[in-house]
């Protein structure tokens, strides 16, 4: 289970929370290396243009209101991708109110080296399939099954993640689930391989 692989148990995140709302820098640290891997793989997979900065303005935003956060290891993953989800939406409204152009001298100033550019290819590439999985799905039926899927949340931290109640999620997902199999059924198909 992707929670485990993190390298923190849901005691412990909660003792770096604890930490960190008395201003412990290594908590901070903790928390950032823990959680940034899912919610990047999060933004990027919701089609943020730019999800290292957009993660970076999650956990600003996260560290900024950490001192009043209540809760632990649950309903700190909520809070966390309640602030990715607003941030991406905050994204595409920006992005759609004006053309953004990219030139050469935005790829020249962020050179990368071959391992990382070859790390963000395959990203790119896993992001792109599922984005394109993703595209018959309705915007809700998407937040959810990113949320559960990529997110690794359950169906209450989705739940509040997205403001709906669990019900709704479990059949967000449901639905979402579904049309997905039909997407995969039919790709199957086209690829001549029989399921």
């Amino acid at each position: 289970m992707a929670r485990e692989s993190q390298g923190l148990s849901p005691g412990q995140v909660e003792t770096v929370l604890a930490a960190a709302s008395t201003g412990a820098a290594w908590a901070f640290d903790a928390l950032y290396r823990v959680f940034v891997p899912s919610v990047i793989g999060y933004l990027r997979v919701q089609g943020a243009w730019d999800p290292e900065d957009l993660s970076s303005e999650v956990f600003l935003a996260v560290f900024k209101g950490l001192d009043a956060f209540r809760g632990g290891d649950s309903e700190f993953r909520a809070w966390l991708f309640s602030i990715a989800h607003h941030r991406v939406v905050d994204d595409r409204r920006r992005r759609s109110r004006r053309v953004l152009e990219v030139s050469q001298d935005h790829a020249a100033a962020d050179p990368v080296s071959a391992t990382d550019t070859e790390t963000q290819a395959l990203a790119g590439f896993e992001a792109d399939r599922i984005t394109r999985l993703c595209l018959p799905l309705s915007a809700d039926q998407r937040n959810v099954i990113l949320l559960r899927l990529v997110a690794d949340l359950n169906v209450e931290e989705t739940a509040k993640a997205l403001g709906k109640t669990a019900g709704a999620v479990k059949a967000l997902q449901h639905r979402g689930l579904h049309a997905l199999k039909k997407v995969l059924v039919e790709e199957i198909a086209l690829q001549g391989v029989s399921p």
